[in-house]
């Protein structure tokens, strides 16, 4: 139900709930026993890897999936956030480095990243489709080589390097161990508030003006200023995710949200599902574990070549990627529990 339907037939919209289902539940579950039966590889460089990659993949699914807005410009967003940690906080690279504490630096990077996010909105949500996926990965290209040549304010091709974790509480933030809860704990946040916001005014009218931005004028809203916040609220998911990729790392370089990083985000999205929050995790699991693994099966300069292999299966088989096919799956169980209950009632 749309906000269009809501205004039409009805005052009352739909309330704003999160449904806490069985399936949460267990995946939650699932999520925090994990460490326990991993090893450190695979918690660190699989488990919390996938939840950042799929927290910026999730700042695209808000755009794309709620608003219709196809943006290459997020892990750019990504990146500027994990700049403006280098630069305010320490590195080793003997450039920069403003020495900031983490708690303060960290916020700074975050609303940087959400401003930047809001001006590329501005430019972006006065065209659609072709053209703003054009304007939004020029963008992204125009920062890579601004970065990259750069050696006053980015450090051009070298980037910053020996950016470290916070340590609070006795606990060194970038162990395997508690940084994984550490982008668990982002991506459960980011990914609650996504899914509760998908049924609030904001995100029903956001999904009205996606679906007829003619009539969602008509009625009186403004469409440019919810697709602009709508890029506001994705850069906040972007550049937290941004601040998390750098500590991951230990590091920051224009190599991070180059023009293949970039179109790396929409394959996640798209290949996971655009539909629901869940999609881009599942996305940046298949992502990361391809990432990891299938070189060590084939030449490492023909990994862009298995991911668009991929990306290509996945999409022939289900346009809506591997929700769409998990969707089939369980319609065919539904379809074949109700068939022997159908032939009783015609027996009888």
């Amino acid at each position: 139900m749309s906000l269009l339907d809501a205004r039409a037939g009805s005052t009352a919209v739909p309330s704003a709930r999160f449904h806490l289902d069985p399936g949460h539940v267990l995946l939650g579950i699932a999520l925090l026993l994990y460490p326990a039966v991993a090893s450190p590889f695979f918690t660190f460089q699989v488990g919390a890897y996938t939840l950042i990659m799929g927290t910026i993949a999730l700042s695209l699914m808000v755009l794309a999936g709620y608003g219709g807005m196809v943006s290459l410009s997020q892990m750019t967003v990504a990146g500027i956030a994990g700049y403006c940690m280098a630069i305010l906080g320490i590195n080793s690279s003997g450039v920069m480095g403003l020495g900031w504490p983490w708690w303060l630096a960290a916020p700074v990077a975050i609303a940087i990243g959400a401003l930047v996010s809001t001006l590329i909105g501005m430019l972006a949500v006065r065209t659609a489709g072709i053209y703003m996926i054009m304007i939004t990965l020029a963008i992204a290209t125009a920062f890579f080589y601004f970065a990259r040549q750069n050696y006053a304010l980015f450090n051009g091709f070298n980037g910053f390097h020996g950016v470290p974790a916070p340590e609070f509480w006795g606990v060194n933030w970038r162990d395997p161990l508690p940084f994984y809860y550490l982008a668990l704990a982002v991506a459960a946040f980011f990914y609650t508030a996504v899914t509760y916001a998908h049924r609030s005014a904001f995100g029903l009218s956001l999904q009205a003006v996606r679906d007829n931005p003619r009539r969602v004028r008509a009625i009186g809203f403004d469409v440019a200023a919810h697709r602009i916040f709508a890029f506001f609220l994705a850069g906040i998911i972007a550049a937290t995710a941004g601040v998390l990729l750098v500590w991951f790392n230990g590091q920051i370089t224009p190599g991070t949200l180059d023009v293949n990083a970039a179109v790396n985000v929409l394959v996640i999205a798209v290949v996971g599902g655009l539909r629901r929050p869940i999609g881009p995790f599942l996305g940046a699991l298949l992502f990361v574990l391809l990432q990891n693994f299938a070189i060590d099966l084939i030449d490492p300069e023909r990994f862009n070549t298995v991911i668009g292999l991929v990306f290509l299966v996945v999409i022939f088989a289900s346009p809506d990627g591997i929700l769409g096919i998990w969707d089939r799956l369980k319609a065919v169980d539904i379809n074949k529990s109700l068939r022997p209950s159908s032939r009783r009632s015609q027996g009888s």
